[in-house]
């Protein structure tokens, strides 16, 4: 995966057996919108964005009908699934995933492996989606919080069982933007509305010290703060979205790591703007984070 600041390293595959997919199961598929599609210029040429990223060069993009759910997977709603099927995660599978250190209690920060580029993550054991901060956390409080924790796999093995997918990273944008053209966030240019806090990002000076004023220190309920003009909410900030494309650029060929758009609770003005809708990332499939979820489509 390139250097990306807010979002986490990826996890090195290793020898593990590959998930197995739910299909044929009738689960609760969360509620979805129906956009009538249609042609926007998706990407951007913004002078803040990362090359290596490959926002641009903006481009006219058709897409056809399709619904889009208003809010990311939350964790009942993944509860139901994993009920229902008796799924593991990968990162239940691996035994730990990437928590951010300014979330964790000094025992669980002291020894646990930390990435040298990116030493605001550590890899700690026992971190999963009903576990976001590792032992002795729980979801309790979170059931209308976004699912965090879950890989790409993951997230496929929830749509089989819900009868939905993920969305393509063009259904994504076009549904994120709102309706408006060419715009930074699904609100329009301005980073905050006069009316207040818009998403959920990192407040204060990253990684040391976040002081929350948007109500959040980590996640925020999925239908926090005004949704765009199509109903849709928390499409930048709060968590990273997993889309259903492989990674590509202009200059470069898919390959096997997979998009995710919007940002997170992580983003930063002075060192992570990637909260704009037209921010991209990836990383590989079986990768999970304390702030990565999906939102699904049909």
């Amino acid at each position: 995966m390139q250097s990306s600041h807010c979002c986490a390293p990826s996890r090195s595959a290793a020898a593990l057996t590959p998930p197995i997919p739910v299909h044929g199961v009738t689960g609760s598929s969360p509620a979805l919108i129906p956009l009538s599609g249609g042609e926007f210029r998706m990407g951007s040429e913004d002078t803040d964005s990362y090359p290596a990223d490959g926002e641009g060069p903006v481009r006219p993009v058709r897409v056809a009908q399709f619904a889009i759910a208003a809010h990311t997977v939350t964790t009942a709603q993944f509860a139901q699934f994993v009920t229902a099927t008796g799924y593991l995660t990968d990162a239940e599978r691996y035994g730990w995933s990437f928590v951010f250190a300014g979330l964790l209690p000094a025992s669980l920060r002291r020894g646990a492996h930390r990435p040298e580029a990116t030493p605001w993550w550590c890899a700690v054991d026992g971190a999963t989606w009903h576990a976001p901060e590792g032992p002795g956390s729980d979801i309790d409080e979170r059931g209308d919080h976004p699912v965090v924790h879950v890989s790409w796999h993951d997230a496929q093995a929830y749509c089989g069982w819900a009868g939905v997918r993920l969305p393509t990273e063009a259904e994504w944008e076009y549904a994120a933007r709102g309706g408006l053209d060419q715009a930074r966030y699904p609100w329009g240019e301005e980073p905050e509305s006069r009316n207040g806090y818009r998403a959920n990002i990192f407040r204060g000076s990253f990684p040391v010290r976040n002081t929350a004023a948007d109500g959040y220190a980590g996640t925020a309920p999925v239908d926090a703060f005004a949704p765009n003009a199509f109903g849709l909410y928390n499409t930048v900030g709060n968590v990273w979205e997993w889309c259903a494309d492989r990674w590509s650029t202009p200059t470069h060929e898919p390959d096997e790591t997979r998009v995710l758009r919007g940002g997170s609770y992580l983003c930063h003005d002075s060192y992570c703007n990637r909260y704009r809708v037209a921010a991209r990332i990836h990383n590989s499939p079986e990768s999970s984070s304390g702030n990565t979820g999906f939102r699904v489509a049909r």
